[in-house]
């Protein structure tokens, strides 16, 4: 790996700290590896405002430049980490996070650890971990309004409205139970320790292709979250809405959503891919991360 896409969480206070050890590690890179191409780092030209040497602003539209970056170098928390997918669909480069946020779940390096890091990249000493999508499409009147694909959730929520979402649900044209919630979630197996597991979801390893789909502090005590295999097909059909509610798309509010809207919800074609680096396990990241069993 020598062609690395860079995406920064732009809120970080100190970007220029980033952009000089960028510099740094090609120069360590040109010392250790004499006779091969330096290091060479591209950023979205969404994000060029925030870009420094090293990094050349381009259109990933582009694919020519797409499709010749190696890994995505992503500088941020769990939230630009998920921002980055699009930049990882449209390049099927696998993402490698660098933590520089509170929680750091999905990152796999950390900033005086990157040295290491993109030596393991070169040398090709990492593994690859692939993370399944899920495809949420809006349906108003049986048209299409929207579609969205997300990495870690889609969720339905009440936003401002002081009374309760009422959703019928659906599991691959079988009926599954009604539910008067302040919202539901329904995540991917990367999503399981996310918004889902606050709502007493399960935590389900990463590899898995399944979803979960939890509702929102439900009116009835009956009402459990529910596991579903990859290959059903979810509806959630919202009826006696009396105010807006909104759809949100890893963590991002996309649509409101009306009375006798659908929410069709199914595991997408694509996927995204990380880098896996150490030997730490998921279950030694929740562990050390979510304090699993302390």
């Amino acid at each position: 790996m020598r062609n690395f896409a860079v995406y920064i969480n732009p809120a970080f206070a100190d970007k220029t700290s980033i952009f000089e050890l960028l510099i740094r590690l090609r120069a360590e890179d040109l010392s250790r590896c004499e006779g091969k191409p330096e290091l060479s780092f591209y950023g979205d030209i969404s994000q060029q405002e925030h870009f420094l040497d090293p990094v050349q602003a381009v259109d990933f539209d582009d694919h020519t430049k797409a499709h010749s970056i190696d890994c995505i170098l992503v500088f941020g928390g769990d939230g630009t980490i998920l921002r980055a997918k699009e930049l990882a669909l449209k390049t099927a480069a696998p993402i490698l996070g660098i933590n520089l946020g509170y929680l750091g779940f999905l990152s796999e390096s950390t900033l005086p650890e990157i040295s290491a890091s993109i030596r393991d990249l070169v040398d090709s000493r990492y593994k690859i971990l692939s993370r399944m999508l899920i495809v949420c499409t809006l349906k108003r009147d049986k048209k299409q309004i929207l579609q969205y694909e997300a990495l870690n959730d889609a969720v339905v929520y009440k936003g401002e409205n002081p009374g309760l979402i009422n959703a019928r649900i659906f599991a691959s044209g079988s009926y599954v139970f009604d539910a008067r919630c302040d919202g539901i979630v329904v995540s991917t197996p990367t999503g399981s320790t996310a918004y889902s597991l606050a709502a007493g979801g399960p935590i389900l390893a990463p590899q898995m292709k399944a979803m979960v789909l939890s509702p929102l502090n439900p009116h009835l005590l009956t009402i459990r979250p529910l596991v579903f295999p990859a290959e059903e097909k979810l509806i959630l059909k919202i009826h006696s809405l009396s105010q807006q509610a909104w759809l949100q798309i890893d963590g991002n509010n996309v649509c409101p959503i009306q009375d006798q809207d659908e929410i069709h919800i199914t595991a997408s074609t694509r996927h995204v891919n990380f880098i896996k680096l150490s030997k730490r396990t998921f279950y030694r990241i929740l562990r050390n991360k979510m304090h699993l069993g302390k």
